[in-house]
């Protein structure tokens, strides 16, 4: 069974139809990418999963439970969390507060602390800059903040909404390391990036959007030599 199930999912603002009746699913452990140019339906879709956005029609399934109509708060306290498009930390708090507030909501808070422990292991700069105001730091630092946060919640799914997105070459090929260390750590992720080079050389699997569809799916090494995935950027399909 597939730890998050997608069927033919559809996402509307009003009359346009973002999101046309897409399928996939994610194995427990695994590390799967949705792929495409910007408007193509990804963080749409995302977006849907972690409820931020309504389902218009489909079924979205997490652990076998149908997950459709969950609020999101819910969904955290099930084990899916998500690291937005843009970062979206508090810019007036601190490092330590805007983890802090990753964790709101968690009945084992006698175990918080080893988290914070494991998330400094995997970003030591915030843990040196743990009193700084969140706002100050750099583009890269408020992206390793921003996943920290989420796993703050101790989330058997992390949803990964373009991590590379605005970041200098030398971070995102730090960004990319951090995620594929996530993945060794067995932590299940579904991601969506823009940055198709990188995301084949650390994912498993991967679907392409474009118009709001799925118009192909397969292995990292399957999607490296396919035409569809380079049409799919140069907006020819």
């Amino acid at each position: 069974m597939s730890l998050l199930s997608i069927d033919t999912l559809k996402v509307r603002y009003g009359a346009v139809e973002a999101v046309r009746g897409i399928s996939l699913n994610v194995e427990e452990g695994e590390l799967v990418a949705l792929l495409g140019a910007n408007g193509a339906g990804k963080s749409s879709s995302l977006n849907a999963v972690i409820g931020l956005v309504p389902v218009d029609d489909g079924h979205v399934e997490f652990n076998g439970q149908d997950i459709s109509h969950v609020a999101t708060e819910m969904l955290v306290r099930q084990g899916i969390t998500l690291a937005p498009e843009g970062r979206r930390i508090f810019a007036g708090l601190s490092v330590l507060e805007n983890l802090r507030l990753g964790a709101y909501g968690r009945r084992d808070k006698a175990n918080i602390s080893s988290t914070y422990d494991r998330v400094f292991d995997l970003f030591p700069i915030l843990k040196d800059r743990q009193q700084q105001l969140a706002g100050t730091l750099s583009g890269g630092q408020q992206q390793m903040l921003a996943i920290g946060r989420a796993l703050m919640c101790e989330p058997r799914m992390l949803l990964l909404d373009e991590p590379s997105l605005g970041l200098a070459p030398q971070i995102v090929e730090t960004i990319f390391e951090l995620v594929a260390t996530l993945r060794r750590q067995g932590i299940t992720i579904l991601l969506v990036e823009q940055n198709v080079a990188m995301s084949l050389d650390v994912i498993d699997r991967g679907y392409v959007m474009s118009g709001g569809r799925i118009i192909d799916s397969g292995t990292a090494s399957e999607l490296k030599s396919s035409h569809i995935v380079e049409q799919a950027y140069m907006g020819t399909h």
